[in-house]
């Protein structure tokens, strides 16, 4: 475009046109002289004389003080930038954004095509730093990446401690795809795995998104976790409490034996090292058998009378701690 060129004729509007009818004509023009998609010689050029047109009267400010000055400097048929009086795109260049904003060219173009933007003439994109006139090199697109998608998995309890693979079969565009997803040990409920390239494809021939995975563990008959560390309910009778005893507890592989105190309580916690997940690091937590005290709830009349009799041998549980105390507070 040479430097007479005046911008509304750029658009094909007219000077009262609104900010809408400015962005439609952008759009129309943009789409239709893009390099990528127009390959005649002049395309470049077209493109870059209706992209610095845009940027201008698409900045309320930017637009006035065209309209003022535009009919001078740049609108008028001979005559200089300095006879114009200084008018600020008679020649060189104009700043890009300034202290009145940006105006965002780029997120059309993801609009379009696509695609990201970058540059105009430089860095600065339109009239930026590096131009060369009024109106610079084309902006160079780059393809934007297809988007994430998001997945749930769920995966049985012994997967998420041994680690393992997975087949997900998806269903997308009424195209059916199975997935293979490698399952790191030690893995959690809320974890979220990310596999490269099996997300929505770019809509421009970019690179594809990732899929996200959203692990979900279930459950274990017998095993609970706690980070590492597994845990397991080993019942006790009352006899077995009060005397202590060894019981055999199971392992994510095998058993192991365990001996229980006199006086164990519920809730007291066994611990066997090295025992619990190994994760992917190499790092190992512990198992840790809970003991549960398992009261009898059908007597016979012997076993009922001897523990009668037991009880009148036993202190009163309630006579120590300060629980008589707090109890004489309280009435």
């Amino acid at each position: 475009m040479a430097k007479s060129t005046d911008y509304y004729e750029a658009l094909g509007i007219t000077r009262s046109a609104s900010a809408e009818e400015i962005r439609a004509a952008y759009r129309k023009l943009a789409r239709q002289y893009h390099p990528d998609v127009n390959k005649s010689p002049d395309a470049a050029t077209r493109f870059s004389e209706i992209t610095e047109a845009y940027e201008v009267l698409s900045d309320p400010e930017k637009r006035k003080t065209y309209d003022h000055f535009g009919r001078v400097g740049a609108g008028s048929r001979g005559g200089s930038a300095a006879d114009a009086g200084g008018s600020p795109w008679a020649g060189g260049d104009w700043p890009s954004g300034g202290a009145h904003g940006h105006v965002d060219i780029g997120s059309i173009f993801d609009e379009m095509f696509g695609g990201g933007v970058s540059g105009g003439r430089g860095a600065g994109g339109p009239g930026g730093p590096g131009g060369a006139g009024p109106f610079g090199a084309r902006p160079q697109t780059q393809p934007r990446r297809g988007r994430d998608v998001e997945h749930p998995l769920s995966i049985s309890f012994m997967t998420a401690v041994r680690g393992g693979e997975e087949r997900l079969r998806m269903s997308r565009n009424d195209k059916e795809e199975t997935v293979r997803v490698k399952i790191p040990s030690g893995i959690e409920s809320g974890a979220r795995l990310r596999v490269k390239g099996r997300g929505d494809p770019a809509p421009a021939g970019g690179q594809r998104g990732d899929l996200i995975l959203l692990v979900d563990v279930g459950r274990h008959p017998v095993f609970t976790r706690d980070g590492l560390d597994l845990l397991v309910n080993v019942p006790i009778s009352i006899t077995e409490a009060a005397l202590g005893t060894s019981v055999e507890v199971p392992l994510l592989a095998g058993t192991a034996t365990v001996k229980v105190p006199e006086g164990a309580n519920s809730g007291t916690k066994l611990r066997i090292r090295g025992q619990g997940i190994t994760d992917a690091k190499g790092t190992s937590g512990d198992l840790f058998a809970v003991v549960q005290i398992v009261t009898p709830t059908r007597l016979s009349e012997r076993a009922r009378g001897l523990l009668e009799e037991l009880s009148g041998e036993l202190q009163n549980p309630r006579d120590t701690g300060g629980w008589a105390d707090t109890e004489n507070r309280v009435g």
